[in-house]
């Protein structure tokens, strides 16, 4: 297994992403988390594997130094576009998270990796790299896909054989992560290193919905919805992501 970017999905991805409420749901949360946290001065800011550039965005529109860091070509040209139609400057590398530590020369107040370990081949190997690039009075923006809440739908599919299997990683050319993470080993590698001081759940029931709900559902509704259960204690675990805001130690 190797490291997954998307070169050849970058379109496929806007639009099943962010062309409808999974992305919205995404989004509204992740930032609902950082503005409880973060200090109203203006941070350094690292996007690993930034993506299309939604979240290094808004952090630019609120007065932040912004740094988007993708390896695939594609995504970051989006990225690129993006900031320029809002009138918003950034530095933009293409590179891999490998590659970051050689390329940037301090550590930054924020560092974002959303969405990143579950395409990684070992998702454990990128946490020391992290904190290293954080400093110490930072934060981390964690968000990575809930083994947990795979296993959930899979149950409510019918997917047995899939179970007994443990054949989790979606196909190669599909949207489905390849290395969903179990959240309490992901905890444990991140013990003695980080301390999680916020955690929510991401899209907490939006998934789960009869298809013919989700066509009726409003969507600021939903996003009232999700906000509003992300850190319930009977759900905020079966998100599909989880983003866990943590402190360098």
């Amino acid at each position: 297994m190797n490291d997954r970017h998307f070169d050849k999905l970058a379109t496929r991805f806007a639009e099943k992403i962010y062309g409808g409420a999974k992305g919205a749901i995404r989004l509204a949360v992740l930032q609902a988390d950082l503005a409880e946290v973060l200090p109203e001065r203006p941070l350094r800011v690292l996007d690993v594997g930034a993506g299309l550039g939604h979240m290094g965005l808004w952090l630019a529109e609120r007065g932040h130094r912004v740094t988007l860091a993708e390896p695939a070509a594609p995504m970051l040209a989006a990225a690129r576009e993006r900031f320029a139609a809002a009138g918003r400057e950034a530095t933009f590398l293409q590179a891999p998270w490998q590659e970051l530590p050689g390329q940037l020369a301090e550590p930054f107040d924020l560092v974002l990796c959303h969405a990143v370990l579950e395409w990684l081949a070992e998702p454990h190997a990128i946490l020391p790299v992290l904190h290293r690039l954080t400093t110490p009075g930072g934060w981390l923006s964690l968000a990575f896909y809930n083994k947990d809440a795979l296993i959930y739908r899979n149950l409510l599919k019918g997917h047995f054989r899939k179970l007994r299997r443990q054949r989790f990683a979606g196909e190669k050319h599909s949207l489905t992560p390849q290395q969903p993470l179990d959240p309490r080993e992901l905890a444990a590698q991140l013990d003695g290193i980080w301390r999680v001081e916020c955690t929510s759940g991401v899209r907490v029931f939006h998934d789960y919905m009869p298809a013919e709900f989700q066509a009726k559902a409003d969507l600021s509704a939903l996003l009232e919805m999700e906000l509003a259960y992300r850190r319930h204690p009977a759900f905020a675990g079966l998100g599909r992501y989880l983003h866990w805001i943590c402190r360098p130690l």
